[in-house]
């Protein structure tokens, strides 16, 4: 059984309006106060967000935030931290790259970005997060979580293959979201954060579970004893991990929906809504 569930954000838990529903919040707590499993969020999102997504839910969770770049415990202290070498943060901030694709840097402070972001807050709706605006050439190099771009799949695509190329193996490129280009620490995804955060809780990954959209996830759900894809999953996922089971979509809540069933009726077969 399932001893640690660890919990995608955007396009899993949170349904397209980027708000968590109420049988989602409510299948949490059955997790952690019947069955007394641990939670976990991991999400490209920033600990700054997420904690104060889990103040207004008065769910107790760690969390794995910035693509595996922090653990918290749930009591927030720092498990695990993760930053981009300073010279692969100073190469992608000052370099010249073919793209309109617009670039977000993130760190201890927060997100930072050049540019006007519009409809991109729609997302942080739940916790009202937001940018600073600042000259992103003037952010010290050896203070960088992460760095995104974000714009259209092929621009990113291409991009992708500049980045690799200038980069040479000194960060970890992955998708979030289809229009969403992630630069990462070398060796710094989900899945790794997970393992960390499993040895801490003196479990395994075997005793983990966990549910997934994206390319970031791929780490995550190919490693643990459980992983369930969202059927809203990016396709390259699902072509990546064909052995693992397809859940329904997340604007009907199907995390909620599956974890109910393997909570009341775990011997039926499960399909989904």
């Amino acid at each position: 059984m399932a001893r640690l569930a660890a919990f995608d954000m955007d396009g899993t838990l949170l349904m397209p309006n980027h708000l968590l529903g109420e049988e989602t919040v409510r299948t949490l707590n059955r997790l952690r106060d019947e069955r007394q499993i641990t939670l976990a969020f991991a999400t490209g999102r920033h600990v700054l967000e997420m904690r104060h997504v889990l103040s207004k839910l008065s769910l107790e969770a760690f969390l794995i935030t910035g693509n595996g770049t922090r653990i918290h415990s749930t009591q927030g202290d720092l498990l695990h931290r993760q930053d981009l070498s300073p010279e692969a943060a100073q190469r992608v901030i000052h370099g010249q790259w073919d793209t309109q694709a617009s670039m977000h840097v993130f760190n201890d402070t927060g997100w930072l970005t050049e540019f006007e972001v519009g409809e991109m807050l729609n997302a942080h709706v739940y916790s009202g997060f937001s940018p600073k605006i600042v000259d992103v050439k003037r952010i010290p190099a050896d203070e960088v979580t992460k760095i995104c771009f974000c714009g259209l799949h092929d621009d990113l695509l291409r991009l992708k293959i500049q980045l690799d190329e200038a980069l040479g193996g000194r960060a970890f490129l992955c998708f979030s979201a289809v229009d969403c280009l992630e630069v990462l620490p070398v060796g710094c995804n989900k899945g790794a954060a997970l393992n960390v955060l499993s040895k801490h809780l003196g479990l395994t990954m075997k005793d983990c579970m966990a549910f997934g959209d994206a390319m970031n996830d791929r780490e995550m759900l190919s490693s643990v004893g459980h992983g369930l894809i969202m059927g809203n999953a990016m396709a390259q996922l699902k072509e990546d991990l064909p052995h693992l089971p397809v859940i329904g979509h997340c604007n009907k809540q199907a995390v909620s929906h599956y974890l109910t069933h393997w909570l009341d009726t775990p011997n039926l077969t499960y399909s989904p809504e």
